[in-house]
């Protein structure tokens, strides 16, 4: 097999080993044909050889019967001839005539001898036959009929004896063939004598079994090959099916899918269908195993690769990726029929086992017909299905967040938003040299005095190339690529440098709180670098609040902890943000010496029935003074609310009801309260 690496994976490419196979055949075929015409050539140069000599008697008799114009030469040699005259026709015999005059061609010999020869078969014996190029052809078959004829004929002749200085005389181990040889005569007619080619039996037999020897030596070699073939053929499948087969499930993995799917849809007759590509998360597998056991956990990703796998046709590829991750590809007809097929095996794989409650996750990408300007459906040659499945797997994130089973369709605004993330990526670095993000300040308000207590610092980003950008579409990618440290320091430095600004100017400032990233938690030296950006500035810290989102704490609790302790030795105001998002947790208030407590604004959007959601903000705000933290109520819109948190002593409101996020120069307005609050 041959791995062919292009793009960003791997694909596997096929080597077709049976090309080798039939070269080999054929490289034997002309290797053995190649034997048969050496060993035939090699007798035939022989026979003519024996010819050649017959020739030398030829001449005798010619030029006898020449000389003396008299046929009485023919009793003095004994040898059957015939003469004809210049019209064929026989005017002289001599014994019997049995010369195949009708061959189809004769054999031209001249050369050393005074005339040309011309050479005719015998009709009582074919082995030698003239075959009109210029030599004789010995047939080995019937010249071994007639060696068995003079075997039979001579019981006592051994095929093993050389003929020569045996006791019994009688033994002639020669098999005389007859051939015809005819001259023109002087003062015009032919002369044709019948001659004996001699051919030593013996000889020849060895020289055939030296022949059959080496055909057997090679064709055992041959077979030694062939089986070698085949067992090669066969541990390459092995191995292939191996390296395709997935270890748990026993089915296809990663690599048959993409090896077999892709060439599949780029194939020319399935041009004109439809594919669907599937990516199938087990949704909480590792939950699963936890909870049983990881042999428990193959079981099931068998029983799903088994449920899967009986929901596809014979031309349909079923694998199991990593972990819990399960990939398919299907031909459809539309839209609707990929809908009704996914709800139908969520269906199914939601009750593999009555005993446990299973969700699954599907995303699906369609790959339809591709057609030329004149509507004709044409080939996918280009066709990644890599990159197909990935645009599954993306729509298939989108149901991440939750817990239940789902399915999601790949669609062009999943595309859009994958564009606006590349997008960002790419320009992240010029806008933050270029200074594009700006700081916009969020006032914080005391409830009971309507006094402007402090205020939280937000980025923007005002982009020459996208206009204004709103943080909810930029942050998430920051967080996710880890960008986000680069605009906390950003963030800081800017935050700092304005406090500065308005210290020097006189204004009355308040602190400002910057929110810190979780990501920054890895760094064990993260309080000394944000001591060193303030400074940096020339800002006194206790105008600088650091807000630690809440599941920061739920990291490495260590380090957050020693973390904290150095901000706090520094001068450095620390608070929770987010609290009560859904993690929230005593331990970390016990734990935590922390100065601010925000309350999450999801506490004041609605109100419930029975007042449950003002006890636990109440007794929030109670413990928080009883831990001497100060307490900070985010997303306050409503005057009834103010009334109640004042009525609480909740230390300070950020919400709509005071103000929105502003300009830098407009929060500094209000800071020279030049402007009165919005509320």
């Amino acid at each position: 097999m041959l791995i062919k690496r292009k793009s960003k994976r791997l694909k596997i490419r096929k080597k077709r080993i049976w090309t080798a196979v039939l070269m080999f055949l054929l490289m034997t075929a002309m290797l053995a044909a190649a034997m048969l015409i050496t060993v035939s050539s090699f007798i035939s140069y022989i026979v003519d050889n024996k010819v050649n000599e017959q020739l030398e008697m030829m001449q005798i008799m010619q030029s006898d019967y020449e000389e003396n114009r008299s046929t009485g030469f023919a009793d003095k040699y004994g040898i059957d001839c015939f003469i004809t005259n210049t019209e064929g026709e026989e005017i002289f015999v001599y014994g019997r005539n049995t010369c195949d005059m009708s061959a189809p061609a004769a054999l031209e010999t001249a050369a050393m001898y005074r005339n040309e020869y011309t050479i005719y078969p015998d009709k009582d014996s074919n082995v030698l036959t003239p075959d009109g190029e210029g030599s004789l052809t010995f047939e080995i078959g019937k010249f071994l009929k007639e060696a068995e004829k003079y075997l039979k004929a001579n019981e006592s002749v051994s095929l093993f004896t050389t003929g020569y200085g045996s006791d019994d005389e009688s033994v002639d181990p020669y098999i005389r063939l007859p051939v015809w040889i005819s001259t023109e005569l002087f003062g015009g007619g032919k002369l044709f004598v019948k001659s004996m080619v001699t051919v030593n039996i013996n000889y020849l037999m060895a020289f055939l079994r030296i022949v059959a020897i080496v055909a057997i030596i090679y064709l055992v070699i041959f077979v030694l090959m062939i089986i070698n073939v085949i067992s090669n053929i066969s541990v390459r499948n092995k191995l292939m099916k191996q390296f395709l087969r997935d270890v748990v499930t026993g089915g296809n993995n990663r690599v048959f899918y993409f090896s077999k799917g892709e060439p599949t849809v780029r194939k020319r007759f399935n041009a004109k269908k439809t594919y669907a590509v599937l990516s199938i998360q087990f949704v909480k597998y590792l939950n699963f195993c936890i909870c049983h056991s990881i042999d428990e956990g193959d079981k099931m990703l068998c029983a799903v690769y088994d449920v899967l796998r009986s929901q596809l046709s014979r031309r349909e590829i079923a694998a199991h990726f990593d972990s819990a991750e399960f990939a398919a590809l299907l031909e459809i007809t539309g839209e609707q029929e990929l809908r009704e097929r996914t709800e139908k095996l969520l269906a199914l794989l939601e009750t593999i086992n009555p005993d446990h409650k299973l969700s699954f996750h599907i995303g699906s990408f369609i790959i339809g017909v591709v057609t030329d300007d004149n509507g004709k459906p044409v080939r996918r040659k280009t066709l990644d299905l890599e990159e197909c499945y990935n645009n599954a797997r993306t729509a298939r994130e989108v149901l991440l967040d939750s817990d239940a089973s789902g399915t999601a369709m790949f669609d062009e605004k999943l595309i859009e938003e994958q564009r606006w993330t590349d997008t960002v990526t790419e320009h992240q670095k010029a806008a933050l040299e270029n200074e594009e993000f700006t700081v916009y300040y969020q006032p914080k308000y005391d409830p009971r005095t309507d006094e402007l207590r402090g205020a939280e610092a937000l980025i923007r980003w005002q982009s020459p190339e996208f206009g204004f950008v709103t943080p909810n579409r930029f942050i998430p990618i920051f967080e996710d690529n880890g960008f986000i440290t680069e605009i906390d320091h950003y963030m800081l430095a800017h935050a700092a440098r304005d406090q500065k600004r308005w210290l020097d100017a006189g204004l009355n400032c308040v602190p400002v709180s910057v929110n810190v990233s979780r990501a920054h938690f890895i760094e064990e030296d993260l309080a000394e670098q944000i001591r060193d950006i303030i400074d940096a500035e020339g800002t006194p810290h206790g105008l600088i609040e650091i807000e630690l989102t809440e599941s920061a704490f739920f990291d490495d609790k260590k380090m957050m902890l020693e973390t904290v302790k150095r901000l706090k030795e520094y001068g450095f105001t620390v608070s929770m943000d987010d609290f009560g998002s859904g993690y929230s947790s005593l331990n970390s208030l016990k734990d935590m010496p922390l100065d601010v407590l925000k309350l999450d604004a999801e506490f004041f959007r609605g109100e419930s029935e029975d007042g449950r959601d003002r006890i636990v903000v109440a007794e929030a705000i109670r413990l928080a003074r009883n831990l001497n933290m100060r307490t900070v109520a985010e997303g306050v819109e409503v005057r009834e609310q103010v009334d109640f948190l004042a009525e609480q002593e909740c230390d300070m409101i950020q919400g709509y009801y005071y103000a929105k996020p502003m300009p830098r120069d407009d929060f500094e307005k209000r800071l020279s309260g030049k402007t009165d609050r919005e509320g």
